[in-house]
């Protein structure tokens, strides 16, 4: 996959995880930081209480606010109302931009693994509902278009990381990996390479 080598070498400290439900953020997120060993916020945990019930869309931003001042952290979630604040402050995108039928199968090995319901220490929160399902179905004629649009006015300084197999995420992760083993060049802790795009 050609570009990996560049992100391997590239600072990444700031990491914002993105992309359609079912598409693996949450999975993709937990290796990336026990490989980067950059602290881990999944935005579902952040956004919905015990009960399912929201944060108030003001509170959410202003949470989202502090997160980012932070010199360290990976933060996965689409959230689109509030993802400018990430992407303004992140060093890395990463966008998970899968075909629908891979995010359904997603959703459904989610629910056959974790049985639905809030499960905090893996960062799952799994509630299929026919809306999210609509949701997937249409992400990438609906909400695509306006991820990259946001990606092209707030983040413009970033390494962009598109995705668009589980099989690249495995290999993104696998390098990074291989990268930060101690005594390999191109730590990808460190380093000085300017803003790309690879995918």
């Amino acid at each position: 996959m050609a570009g990996f080598e560049g992100v391997a070498s590239a600072p990444m400290q700031r990491i914002a995880v993105i992309g359609c439900g079912g598409s693996g953020k949450t999975h993709l997120a937990r290796r990336l930081a026990a490989v980067l060993d950059l602290p881990l916020t999944h935005l579902d945990g952040a956004y919905y209480d015990s009960g399912w019930n929201p944060l108030p869309q003001d509170e959410f931003a202003a949470l989202q606010r502090t997160m980012v001042t932070r010199p360290r952290w990976i933060i996965e979630g689409n959230y689109a109302g509030t993802l400018p604040i990430r992407l303004a402050s992140a060093d890395t995108v990463i966008f998970l931009d899968l075909p629908a039928i891979t995010c359904l199968a997603g959703i459904v090995r989610r629910r056959w693994r974790y049985r639905g319901g809030q499960h905090p220490e893996a960062g799952v929160y799994d509630r299929i509902t026919w809306s999210f399902v609509r949701y997937i179905l249409g992400y990438r004629s609906t909400m695509r278009p306006r991820v990259r649009r946001l990606l092209a006015e707030h983040a413009p300084h970033a390494r962009l990381v598109t995705l668009t197999s589980r099989r690249r995420a495995a290999r993104l992760v696998a390098r990074l990996r291989a990268s930060s083993r101690p005594g390999r060049p191109g730590c990808s802790r460190t380093g000085s390479r300017g803003p790309g795009r690879w995918s």
